[in-house]
Order: structure tokens, then C-alpha cells, then sequence
């Protein structure tokens, strides 16, 4: 809860940076305050306590996902200091609407009550909407954020809806209560308690954006400041999933076999769409959007096999995903200021113009790719184990085939690199950037040789 309470702090602090004159020392600010925030977060591991009249939950899952989110906007804001510094009018406002994502992320992870789930879907989801249309002056910028506001009212109304329907057949929104109240009376339940399920999985979909409720993520995506698709493509989407394994996996666990069946359509065109898609891709941005759409499938594989203990492999398989894309997204934005594109015509030869850029996307890539040592290949190994465990043969199958389909979109990047000609003079970083680069490519080894300590923290 402490994470909460300093997260929420440090966002109204920099509501009122400005007043102060305090712009140039709000980043270290932020990342000093987060990394409080998780120092005093992991002492409390280990134990259960809830708050606001049991509305809030803190236990092992929220903990490990709270702190997985905090790291990575820690990394994230060194990495977007350019995002900040382009509009120096909106900066604190910038930093402000971020912090009051992640405190929406926090309670999406913590919540056990769906009114608070809802809070943190609202306040994560209203503050991406002005984040995603930040760059004023782009018309790809303002048709994102209206497509996302757009998009996500809908998405939200199906939420709403399948909650309202849920209370009322349970006549509960405590999460414990749900549960109970299915275990008790499962076969009792009236017809629209179902379509409230269907229509919470529909809502969840969105969010996590599995296809066929991924339509928005390519364009907004695409469209989005580069720094901003980064922050929705790994903090958002921990929340996001962590949010839906814990409504399922607790809530609606006991009557699986009336949603199951339409979680594993969802999660076999999930693998097989934008995987794709993405092989057609000439825009790394965009096609970096597609690949985070086709990683929500490998997650989904995992918790179809184990609904009920799948949050650790989950857990895993999402630091490995979010270290891998932080990184790819770092030297995106390198070669995005130097080149003014994000075609893969842009990053050739991109090893003679700055060896350090090159190696660092290479290695991030593989490990997207699932190509061993690096931990993109131990979690998806992980994966692949708990369902073959389950007898889902023919869905691992499915899954290590886009897997390979991956291998080639990500493949055509590294050769440009290497193997290309330059697409311009020497790309020069700044000391800052190569130690996160450095940082980054060194946190993707060790991720892969200690998977046991991330897998029991929850």
C-alpha cells in the first residue's frame, strides 16, 4: 500500500513542479521515489493485508506485479527523457499523467473488489488517452488518442456492463464474494451471470488487446510519441494481464468450461493474426506493435493451461517480454531522431553507424524471439511446459510455429543491421543512454540464469 500512497504522492508533486521551479529535478525525483517505493514494497512480501474495508488487497501477486510495473517506469523514464524535453511547456504535466497511470496500473493489480478495478482501468486509461495525443502537432498523434478514447469507451462499456450483470447474480462485487458465491451456487446461477462473464472477458480482451479486440493497438500504437508506445506496450500491458489472470483465475475459476472455449479462440488467432501481420510489416514501430499483440498469446497459452497457478510462469514471461521491449524500444528512438523513420531501411547498417545500438536491439530481438540463453526463451519455455503438462499438444504446436514466424519478422531487422549498408553518418548516443542500453542487455542474461527467485515471488 505504501507503493500506492508514494506513487499518487509523487504525481501531485509534479502537478505543482512547475510553481516551484522544480522541472530540472522532477525525473530523479521520480525514479528516487519509485525505487522507495519499491524498497519499501519487497520487505513486505510474504504477507496478506487489505485496506478500505477489504476493497484493496495486498498480497505476493500485488506486491510482484506492483513492483515489476515500478521498475519498469524507472526504466522507462531514463530512457524517455527526450519525450520530455521536446515540449519543456507540458513537462511536469507529461511526468504527472504518467505517475497517475501507474497508480491506476497499482490498483488494477491490488484490487478485490471490481469497483476498484474499475477505478484503476479509468484512471490508467484516461490518463494514456492525453498521453497518446501528447505530440500536438501530429495528426497520426490526435487520430491515435481519439481511436484510443474512441475504442476504449466501447471496451469500457462491456466492462461495466458485465460487472453490473455479475452483482447482479452474486450480489457482490467483493472478489472473494463472487467466488463463493460460484462455488456455492454454480449450478443455480441465472443465464445473464454468464453473459456478464462473456462480456468482463470481452472488456479484459481489450485491454490486454487479444485478438479480435487488438484493431486499435497497431494504429494507436503507430501513432503514439515512440516514448509513450513503449510505456503502453510494457507497464499498461502488466497491468492489463495481471488484471485478467486474477479475475479468472479467482473469480470465475470454478465455471471455466463456460468461458474457456472462447478464451482459447481468442488466444489461437491472438498467436496466429498478428504474427502475421507483422511479417508484412516495413515500419519496426508498427511492427514491434503487432509482436506485442502476438506475445499476449503465448500469456494466454500459459493460463488456459493453469488458470489457478499460472501467475508465476505469467509473471516471468512478462519481465523477460518488458526488459526485451524497453531495450528494442531505446534504440528505436535512437535511430527515430537520427533518421526521422522507423522503417527497416532506416536502421541498415546501423552496427558501422553505432555498434552498441545494433547489439543491444539484436539481443533484445532474440530474446523476443525466444532464442536461448536469453530469458524471452526460458519464459516462453515455461509456456510450452505447463501446456504440454496439460495435454494442449496441438496448441503448443500452434504456438512454437508463430514463434518461428516471429524469428523471421525480428531476423529481417538484425540483417538489415548488419549485413545492410548505412543508412547515414555515425549515430552518436549519450553516456546516459548507452548505460541503460548496457543496464538493459545485462538484466535479459540474468533474468535467464535466475528464473527460480522471480517464480517464487508469487
Amino acid at each position: 500500500m505504501n507503493a500506492l500512497y508514494i506513487v499518487c504522492g509523487l504525481g501531485l508533486t509534479a502537478l505543482v513542479a512547475e510553481l516551484f521551479n522544480a522541472r530540472k529535478i522532477l525525473s530523479i525525483l521520480v525514479i528516487l521515489g519509485l525505487a522507495a517505493a519499491i524498497g519499501l514494497t519487497i520487505p513486505e512480501l510474504g504477507t496478506s493485508i487489505s485496506y478500505f474495508t477489504n476493497m484493496v488487497l495486498i498480497d505476493n501477486f500485488s506486491m510482484a506485479f506492483s513492483i515489476l510495473i515500478m521498475a519498469v517506469t524507472i526504466l522507462w523514464f531514463w530512457m524517455a527523457q527526450d519525450y520530455f524535453n521536446q515540449d519543456l511547456e507540458h513537462y511536469t504535466d507529461r511526468a504527472s499523467l504518467v505517475l497517475f497511470t501507474v497508480a491506476g496500473g497499482i490498483l488494477m493489480v491490488s484490487f478485490n473488489n471490481m469497483a476498484i478495478l474499475f477505478l484503476g482501468i479509468e484512471v490508467l486509461s484516461l490518463s494514456l488517452y492525453t498521453l497518446a495525443g501528447s505530440k500536438r502537432d501530429s495528426l497520426a498523434s490526435n487520430e491515435a488518442a481519439f481511436k484510443y478514447f474512441l475504442m476504449g469507451s466501447f471496451a469500457t462499456g462491456f466492462l461495466l456492463l458485465g460487472i453490473a450483470l455479475v452483482y447482479g447474480a452474486t450480489r457482490s462485487f467483493d472478489v472473494q464474494g463472487i467466488a463463493a458465491s460460484v462455488v456455492i451456487g454454480s449450478a443455480t446461477l441465472p443465464a445473464f451471470f454468464y453473459v456478464g462473464v462473456l462480456l468482463i472477458l470481452v472488456g479484459l480482451a481489450f485491454k490486454i488487446s487479444a485478438v479480435p479486440f487488438h484493431f486499435w493497438a497497431p494504429d494507436v500504437y503507430s501513432g503514439s510519441p515512440t516514448s509513450v508506445t513503449a510505456f503502453m506496450s510494457t507497464v499498461v500491458k502488466i497491468a492489463a494481464v495481471a488484471a485478467f489472470v486474477k479475475v479468472f483465475s479467482v473469480c470465475f475459476a470454478e465455471i471455466a468450461p463456460s468461458w474457456s472455449f472462447v478464451l482459447k479462440i481468442i488466444m489461437i488467432l491472438t498467436l496466429a493474426v498478428p504474427n502475421l501481420i507483422a511479417a508484412a510489416q516495413d515500419n519496426v514501430k508498427r511492427m514491434l506493435a503487432y509482436s506485442s499483440v502476438g506475445h499476449v498469446g503465448y500469456i494466454l497459452l500459459a493460463f488456459l493451461a493453469q488458470p489457478e497457478s499460472s501467475a508465476s510462469a505469467i509473471f516471468y514471461y512478462l519481465c523477460a517480454y518488458s526488459v526485451a521491449s524497453i531495450t528494442a524500444f531505446a534504440v528505436l528512438l535512437q535511430v527515430e531522431k537520427s533518421n526521422s523513420g522507423t522503417d527497416i531501411v532506416h536502421f541498415n547498417g546501423l552496427f558501422k553507424r553505432n555498434p552498441l545500438l545494433a547489439v543491444g536491439l539484436t539481443i533484445a530481438l532474440l530474446s523476443l524471439a525466444g532464442i536461448p540463453p536469453l530469458a524471452g526463451f526460458f519464459a516462453k519455455y515455461l509456456v510450452f511446459i505447463q501446456a504440454i503438462e496439460r495435454g494442449m499438444i496441438s496448441l503448443t504446436i500452434l504456438a512454437i510455429v508463430t514463434s518461428l514466424m516471429g524469428a523471421y519478422y525480428y531476423f529481417r531487422v538484425i540483417i538489415a543491421m548488419f549485413l545492410q549498408e548505412p543508412a547515414g553518418d555515425t549515430l552518436t548516443v549519450s553516456a546516459s543512454q548507452k548505460i541503460l542500453i548496457v543496464i538493459l542487455v545485462a538484466a535479459m542474461f540474468a533474468l535467464a540464469v535466475l528464473p527460480d527467485y522471480l517464480l517464487e515471488l508469487i
